[in-house]
């Protein structure tokens, strides 16, 4: 199974049209400007973002190579839960097989984001909960808390999860283990490991609550209670949604698995939680893998002599026809227009819809890897133009994190001038001591660019038909003469950071 799930990423990364996502420009951005205790994101992916960096340079491989593998851990995790929960081989290859074959883990695991490293921490919580359950050895509580610390060094989300641990601690039999050091010296030990990104937090004055208020206003607005509900099946697939709906239900009963209700619980909880904060529907996809494990399980259990056998591998045919259909929307194996056609066809509508709501021809993370590297080129012939003098003083100004991110993860191919921008992340690396007397901006308007430069003139304007709405007609414009050095402007641009 992890030998088939990887030949089909890198068959994928052989023959695919797209390229690197707007998303992970931004995370290897952070991994050349990394500062272990002073980032305004959890620093584990900008760590990974440097090692693949160093060891694929600036190709596509760099951002496709560790998701798969990553993606590959997450369908072991599911087969040990299999296994640890009393289940044979059926069961754990059946467990296995629901991972990856649903839009939701083809996608992250194609991905270089924090989203499957998060759904790996998640999952191996789980695992050690599960073994917890078991056989009550405290060390599996160290073992937790070490998972807990890589959790928050990848994503503050794993702190739902820690909320929906401790609230089934408090609710099932498990609490016993309240009036023990285990769960509290598990706690500690993953701060201790999670500190650098507590500390980039304080350093930096919590950015966090903006980029959560700006997540809100733009992207969690749209996300109703009822398309959090709806999403689920369609994002996991319809049979696998169903094994993980009875795992969840035979966890949970004291009547089915006595032993594994904290872990039952905990997904039950996290689930709530994510829903009443109106978290996207991928939010929660960390559990999955579980109750996946749980419903193959019960399913191999089901002892019906006429319908049991039909049903456990009518459960196997399902499931593996809905991850191969899905696999030209999950991964981007086809090209643009092909794919936008397929999506057509399937009628996978909730696929191509955008993070603000508006239904595009390709699903947005499909879009948001196309145009980068044209625009690098395009960039590349811009500076060409101008003077050896002026390309000394030059600097790129990138509008968002996508285009200053492509700018520099192709800036050594395309022998680009250094790059800034007040976008995110890129605020806070700073202008350090960059010259900037000619300015070369993307995504930025002219009229914006003669706030700052008195000789102001458009380059030209890049089209990517295929890109993201607003990457799909992008100028380049060059600002002369500046009002005032970067480093005398760049204070003036903290607004939102």
């Amino acid at each position: 199974m992890v030998a088939a799930n990887l030949a089909l990423h890198f068959l994928t990364l052989a023959v695919t049209r797209f390229g690197v996502h707007r998303d992970e420009f931004l995370y290897f951005g952070m991994g050349q400007h990394l500062r272990l205790w002073r980032m305004d994101f959890p620093p584990l992916i900008a760590i990974l973002a440097s090692l693949s960096r160093a060891l694929f340079d600036d190709s596509l491989a760099a951002a496709r190579v560790f998701p798969a593998l990553q993606g590959s851990v997450l369908l072991v995790l599911a087969a040990l839960i299999a296994r640890e929960l009393g289940g044979g081989r059926f069961a754990q290859g059946l467990a296995a097989l629901c991972v990856p074959a649903n839009v939701l883990f083809q996608r992250t695991s194609t991905l270089f984001q924090p989203v499957v490293l998060d759904q790996i921490w998640w999952t191996l919580g789980l695992y050690f909960l599960v073994r917890l359950s078991v056989e009550e050895r405290p060390r599996d509580w160290i073992a937790f808390g070490v998972t807990m610390g890589l959790g928050l060094l990848t994503k503050f989300s794993i702190l739902f999860f820690g909320f929906a641990v401790l609230l089934a601690l408090i609710l099932t039999p498990a609490h016993r283990w309240l009036r023990t050091p285990w769960p509290w010296l598990a706690g500690v030990l993953a701060f201790a490991i999670g500190s650098p990104s507590i500390a980039g937090q304080i350093a930096l004055q919590f950015p966090i609550v903006g980029q959560m208020r700006e997540l809100q206003g733009d992207q969690l607005t749209h996300v109703t209670w009822s398309l959090y509900l709806v999403t689920q099946p369609l994002m996991v697939g319809p049979v696998p949604f169903l094994i993980a709906a009875a795992g969840a239900a035979a966890l949970i009963s004291s009547l089915t698995w006595r032993r594994f209700t904290l872990v039952g619980w905990t997904c039950l909880f996290a689930f709530l939680l994510l829903f009443m904060l109106h978290g996207k529907p991928y939010y929660i996809g960390p559990i999955y893998p579980t109750l996946f494990a749980a419903g193959s399980v019960l399913l191999k259990r089901f002892r019906s002599p006429r319908w049991g056998g039909s049903l456990r591998w009518g459960a196997v045919a399902g499931t593996a026809v809905f991850g191969l259909l899905m696999v030209p929307i999950g991964m981007p194996l086809l090209s643009p227009e092909a794919t936008a056609g397929y999506a057509a066809r399937i009628g996978m509508s909730p696929a191509l819809r955008t993070n603000q709501g508006v239904l595009d021809r390709l699903p947005q993370d499909y879009a948001d890897m196309l145009g980068w590297e044209e625009q690098s080129q395009a960039l590349a012939r811009v500076v060409a133009t101008l003077t050896p003098a002026e390309r000394e003083q030059a600097v790129i100004f990138g509008g968002n994190y996508g285009e200053a991110g492509g700018a520099e993860f192709y800036g050594s191919r395309y022998h680009l001038p250094p790059v800034v921008s007040d976008a995110g992340s890129y605020w806070f690396f700073g202008p350090g001591k960059k010259p900037g007397t000619i300015l070369v901006t993307i995504g930025e308007d002219s009229a914006d660019v003669a706030e700052a430069y008195d000789d102001v003139r458009v380059a030209t304007i890049i089209r990517s038909p295929w890109s993201v709405r607003e990457e799909r007609e992008v100028p380049i414009v060059i600002g002369r003469k500046p009002k005032q050095t970067l480093q005398q402007l760049w204070p003036m641009l903290a607004e939102g950071q």
